[in-house]
């Protein structure tokens, strides 16, 4: 999917080491401490891309100092990554589980977006943080970040195929074309949601099959 704001890096110090005794900061566990820096993160990445996303504000955010969100994932990339590994997985089982052969296809679209806007339920950012124009081609971020969305964009090619072929489509440029057209719709629905904090994500995948609807009429 083409619409867009970076392999899994241990979320551990660049020596390997991890804080003592699964011990947190002030108190708090550290798997709470863990999740709180990642949804911090996951937000401050998705709204300003790797490049300009601010350590100290994230750290901010939690309540925490720099060197401690470097203590728990060595460094910028590695914290990226880890909210990279968070939400890529979760979206292709996702669309893969919508895509299940025994559903029928034409209602693949309207399951599809269900399913992405479930997963990005309360961390819509988490969409530009695979989609992040800001990742330098060749770069280990940016290998990762596109290793994840050639597997969504070739479920998207998998998916608008046999959507075609159950019209009796066959045509692999047709097919190609309407991929194209389904990656930037996902991506711009995904933007119009952010846009609209009080929209749920039952709302989104309550509008989007009334838009379906009003399309294929």
């Amino acid at each position: 999917m083409n619409t867009a704001r970076g392999a899994s890096s241990s979320a551990r110090p660049a020596d390997g080491s991890r804080p003592p005794g699964g011990a947190g900061t002030k108190g708090v566990p550290r798997a709470r401490r863990e999740e709180q820096i990642l949804a911090a993160a996951m937000d401050e990445f998705g709204r300003h891309g790797h490049a300009s996303a601010s350590m100290a504000e994230i750290a901010r955010r939690v309540g925490v100092t720099k060197p401690m969100l470097y203590t728990y994932f060595g460094s910028k990339d590695g914290l990226y990554l880890a909210c990279l590994e968070r939400v890529a997985p979760r979206l292709v089982t996702a669309i893969e589980e919508a895509m299940a052969p025994e559903r029928p296809a034409a209602e693949t679209p309207s399951r599809v977006l269900s399913a992405v806007f479930g997963v990005l339920e309360g961390q819509r950012g988490a969409w530009f943080v695979l989609y992040d124009r800001t990742l330098r081609p060749g770069t280990d971020l940016h290998t990762a970040a596109h290793r994840h969305r050639r597997t969504i964009d070739e479920l998207a090619a998998s998916g608008t195929a046999d959507l075609l072929r159950g019209h009796g489509n066959d045509d692999p440029l047709d097919a190609d074309a309407l991929k194209h057209v389904w990656t930037g719709t996902v991506g711009a629905l995904v933007g119009w949601w952010t846009a609209h904090p009080d929209e749920s994500a039952a709302d989104m995948a309550a509008r989007c099959a009334r838009l379906l609807t009003a399309i294929r009429g």
